[in-house]
């Protein structure tokens, strides 16, 4: 993915560069989606060190998280999610193009009064699925089942909290 950069002019004529994505942080803007889209444990470390950084220099002003995401991984979803619920900063939430599976969930999860979807928005939930096929012994699938159900459990909670 090819990330804009843009210039600014600072004090006595000196210029610097940022990419847009560092840029638009400055305003506190965040986004979900990257450039595969999916949350991922490394998406997910991204978005969470920006909420922490912009939780640290202002707790009380508002952090606005866009989101464009197909989902991606539960657990580190879950991170993102609980990032969102520790931090005192008020968090609007905005789906632009798709909020499906884990972000909706995180769309869900902003700040009461403040989760919106711009107008041609796609917003789903769906079951936990499993990645990359099951296999395994019979106590193996037992355990996978279980955790699934869990997060099942885990994720309705989460929506029926929040909606």
């Amino acid at each position: 993915m090819i990330v804009p950069t843009i210039i600014e002019k600072w004090n006595q004529g000196a210029m610097v560069g940022y990419d847009i994505f560092s840029r638009l942080l400055k305003d506190r803007i965040i986004f979900v989606g990257g450039p595969e889209g999916a949350v991922t444990t490394d998406s997910a470390n991204m978005i969470i060190a920006q909420l922490l950084y912009l939780e640290s220099e202002d707790n009380d002003k508002e952090i606005n998280l866009y989101i464009n995401s197909p989902g991606g991984m539960v657990s580190a979803g879950l991170a993102v999610y609980d990032t969102m619920q520790f931090i005192k900063a008020p968090i609007a939430t905005i789906c632009m193009g798709m909020a499906m599976s884990f972000g909706a969930v995180l769309l869900a999860a902003g700040s009461k009064g403040k989760r919106h979807a711009l107008p041609h928005s796609r917003i789903m939930i769906h079951q936990p699925l499993i990645w990359g096929g099951l296999s395994g012994q019979v106590t193996d699938v037992e355990i996978e089942s279980k955790e699934l159900q869990e997060n099942k459990t885990r994720l309705i909670d989460i929506l029926a909290r929040h909606t």
